[in-house]
């Protein structure tokens, strides 16, 4: 069987205080009650930063600055495999708003294991450990 294959544009945005922002899946969807760097499908002709910008302004409300690329992941789960292109992003202006997700939290490097991810994030998260912003 092949597996729908979907690309996806992943933020990790920094704050000035060196915390990274992440939010909680709403319930019932994929991964629903999971914790998420913000980020969301490419669409035909997007390039990836313009896809990080606008996911972020539609789930949450804010504008940021795409930076360098920390990661290309390819991933594949029971029903989709998905290449996640992670980069490093600046926040800019506008207050976090529960757009499309349940929640959402500024945390830190040290903090961010207690909070639970799907499969493919735990590559997203050694890498910050090992090259942070």
């Amino acid at each position: 069987m092949i597996l729908p294959h979907k690309l996806i544009g992943v933020a990790v945005i920094w704050n000035e205080a060196g915390q990274i922002l992440i939010d909680k899946r709403l319930p019932g969807g994929a991964f629903g009650g999971l914790w998420e760097f913000p980020g969301g499908k490419i669409e035909a002709g997007e390039t990836i930063e313009d896809c990080i910008k606008r996911e972020i302004l539609e789930e949450l409300g804010i504008e940021i600055a795409v930076e360098e690329h920390l990661i290309t992941i390819e991933h594949s789960y029971s029903e989709v495999k998905v290449t996640l292109h992670v980069y490093h992003c600046r926040y800019l202006r506008g207050t976090p708003k529960t757009i499309e997700c349940d929640e959402f939290k500024w945390v830190t490097l040290d903090n961010i294991e207690q909070f639970t991810f799907p499969q493919a994030n735990s590559q997203i998260i050694t890498a910050l450990k090992k090259n942070p912003h």
